[in-house]
């Protein structure tokens, strides 16, 4: 997989959402332990010599040679699925007493042979055989999980190092100020290695463009953590001064946001590199488009919330672009918003995956950019519990 990843077209690498073809690959080398098959269990029947020299005095009194008489045999085969070679592995767990038999590229023999077989004993014998394959195939299986639910890992990791170093390269090159040559006669499709596996549903190659990769600009990873940090912070000004949020409005808080923001963070012409267009973003731009937003929101319920997903995504544009997705819930039902913020968000329909719950009301997830799934944007959804308003009592005449 390793050599795979390595192999693969440098640019249409850089194309390629990490996430995607991290995914591909671990779904293209996951080891599929076998499974047996005993409800398609077929047995044939024969006559075989069997050496008797050693069951009982009555056929012979010599034990030290053999002694063959006419007996039956019973074939068993039993199909199975799942790669050939894991009844070739030893797994982590395993008994003494290993099941015994010959492996085919779709069954596993064995034969039960005797002077005197009766149905009930050619049973127990085959169910005894099932039951030791079962255990331990099923212990191959717990290995296999483990083994499996690493390679997305290693794959995501060996992937990001690659990008990392085709990245630096191409910053050599263009430092030195010469033309790039092009290769000619490079394949237009890239294969994945065979791997020997069953007939399933499998993620397929993500697609992408093997362009020249153009590198865009990007908010690093620390100062994202940093804005969300600032932004997670505004909880506990909120609870220190309840009474100032009561009547607050959608644009009034996001004010409350960006003065909070830009206490931090100094725009190189403007003083502030936090802004706004229309009435609730918070944006950072760099050459003219956006590479953070923050939207602001009043929670009124699933549909809405989707749909401020959707709007958060037609804003950015970048490749590996980040935002902020900040709820207010004058709910009396807090705890519910969270439930229904955290149930609906994989059922959007650019939903990647979860990348990290902050905490008990933050959420970092990684989305596809509705256009183009290679461009994959970060959205941190943060709930705020904001205290409900006070209705003013009225008056009546004479109090």
């Amino acid at each position: 997989m390793v050599s795979s990843i390595e192999t693969m077209d440098g640019d249409e690498l850089l194309n390629t959402s990490t996430t995607d073809l991290a995914r591909y690959y671990a779904d293209q080398y996951a080891f599929e332990a076998p499974t047996i098959h005993p409800e398609d269990l077929e047995v044939d029947q024969r006559e075989t010599q069997v050496d008797v020299s050693r069951n009982s005095n009555r056929w012979t009194r010599d034990r030290s040679r053999p002694y063959y008489i006419t007996g039956t045999a019973l074939d068993v085969e039993i199909p199975y699925s799942g790669n050939k070679v894991g009844f070739e592995i030893q797994p982590t767990t395993w008994s003494t007493v290993k099941p015994r038999g010959t492996v085919t590229e779709n069954v596993i023999k064995f034969t039960i042979s005797g002077t005197d077989l009766t149905q009930d004993r050619v049973k127990d014998e085959i169910d005894r055989r099932i039951a030791g394959l079962n255990e331990y195939l099923e212990w191959l299986r717990n290995d296999a999980y483990g083994y499996n639910a690493a390679l997305e890992a290693l794959a995501t990791e060996t992937i990001e190092r690659r990008k990392e170093k085709l990245l630096k390269d191409k910053s050599l090159v263009a430092g030195l100020g010469f033309k790039m040559k092009q290769r000619p006669g490079t394949a237009e499709t890239y294969a994945a290695p065979q791997v020997r596996r069953k007939i399933r549903p499998s993620t397929p190659k993500p697609s992408a463009s093997r362009a020249p990769y153009k590198p865009e600009p990007t908010l690093t990873v620390e100062d994202y953590e940093h804005i969300l940090t600032v932004l997670e912070n505004m909880v506990s000004v909120m609870e220190q001064s309840p009474g100032a949020f009561r009547e607050i409005d959608e644009e009034s808080l996001r004010t409350h946001f960006l003065v909070q923001l830009n206490g931090h963070y100094v725009g190189d012409a403007t003083g502030e590199t936090f802004n706004y267009e229309g009435k609730t973003d918070i944006l950072i731009k760099a050459e003219g488009r956006n590479i953070f937003i923050g939207e602001c929101k009043f929670w009124t319920g699933e549909k809405a919330y989707l749909e401020t997903l959707d709007q958060v995504l037609s804003y950015l544009s970048w490749r590996d672009t980040k935002a902020a997705v900040l709820m207010f819930s004058r709910n009396k039902d807090f705890t519910g918003v969270l439930e229904k913020i955290s149930s609906s968000t994989s059922s959007h329909a650019n939903f990647k995956k979860l990348v990290e719950q902050r905490s008990e009301s933050s959420w970092t997830y990684l989305f596809g950019h509705k256009d183009d799934p290679n461009r994959e944007i970060s959205i941190t959804v943060q709930a705020y519990n904001v205290p409900e308003r006070i209705e003013p009592r009225i008056r009546r005449p004479g109090r």
